[in-house]
């Protein structure tokens, strides 16, 4: 990864998320560490973006859901434009089986001043027939046709055949499909897009292969799914650095002690303190 790029990891929520589970992942992030190199956002269903606002960290960010072949809407009384009232910062645009409305939801989320996340998405058959190229490309094709500010585009690779299907893509699978993205980028939008626009993968993400994921060369974040909301996720957030990672817990844990020490020895001289208070020294 690019050192220009930051890492970022995105939560997708489903429809099922419960307010119990908003207010223990808020507290698992809460309470950390966080790679401060990790950007974070959360991808929140139109009933939980309050409750999300008012328990998530400040610095995570808030996208709002939404797909290609709808228009996107909180509710049926609020728009697109309003997502900056809620605080949000991205809209999650998936689901690219169709754009009938892909120009007017990449219009409107820019014009509302918000950040894109855009999947492209690679899915069994694609996989099988070796479309894989000619997918990715044409759905890359769309999205730059409707694009002018690649500063604020994330691209999610999607591989539809390695999610919640059993199956894990492998190391290489994934690089080869993140190289295409990138080089596509280049060779259309020029040097400074493929540079600097980051390459997510959504798919097959766990604890125990997201280190070695983002360790890929063309690879600066995920987007989760169900783990989003687990404990885990703290440890995919995280993964960016592991070193770092464990450097920032036995940071955390030397802050705690080091606060543990000075509220004991503030105890001890208010002891003393009142010792002196109740029998004062007596001089003969």
């Amino acid at each position: 990864m690019a050192s220009a790029r930051r890492f970022v990891v995105v939560g997708n929520w489903d429809a099922s998320v419960r307010d119990n589970d908003v207010e223990r992942l808020a507290n698992t992030l809460r309470t950390g560490p966080l790679n401060p190199n990790t950007e974070v956002v959360i991808g929140c269903p139109t009933w939980s973006y309050n409750i999300a606002k008012q328990h998530l960290p400040r610095e995570v960010g808030i996208a709002t859901q939404g797909s290609y072949k709808t228009e996107i809407v909180l509710n049926k009384r609020t728009s697109l434009e309003m997502t900056s009232n809620y605080g949000h910062d991205w809209v999650l645009l998936n689901d690219f089986e169709s754009n009938d409305n892909l120009d007017e939801n990449v219009r409107r989320a820019l014009e509302a001043d918000l950040k894109i996340i855009a999947c492209v998405c690679e899915t069994t058959d694609d996989r099988k027939n070796g479309r894989t190229r000619e997918a990715l490309f044409r759905q890359l094709e769309s999205l730059a046709s409707v694009i002018s500010d690649w500063s604020r585009v994330v691209v999610a690779f999607e591989a539809l055949w390695a999610s919640n299907t059993g199956v894990i893509a492998t190391n290489q699978q994934v690089q080869e499909a993140l190289a295409l993205v990138r080089d596509w980028l280049r060779n259309n939008l020029g040097d400074n897009v493929a540079d600097t626009t980051r390459i997510i993968y959504s798919g097959s993400v766990f604890p125990h292969n997201c280190h070695a994921l983002a360790k890929l060369k063309d690879l600066d974040g995920f987007l989760v799914g169900s783990d989003a909301l687990n404990f885990d996720f703290l440890q995919i957030v995280n993964a960016s650095r592991s070193s770092h990672t464990a450097l920032l817990m036995k940071q955390q844990q030397l802050k705690v002690t080091s606060h543990l020490i000075q509220g004991l020895r503030e105890e001890y001289f208010h002891h003393k303190s009142l010792q002196r208070k109740r029998f004062p020294k007596r001089y003969i």
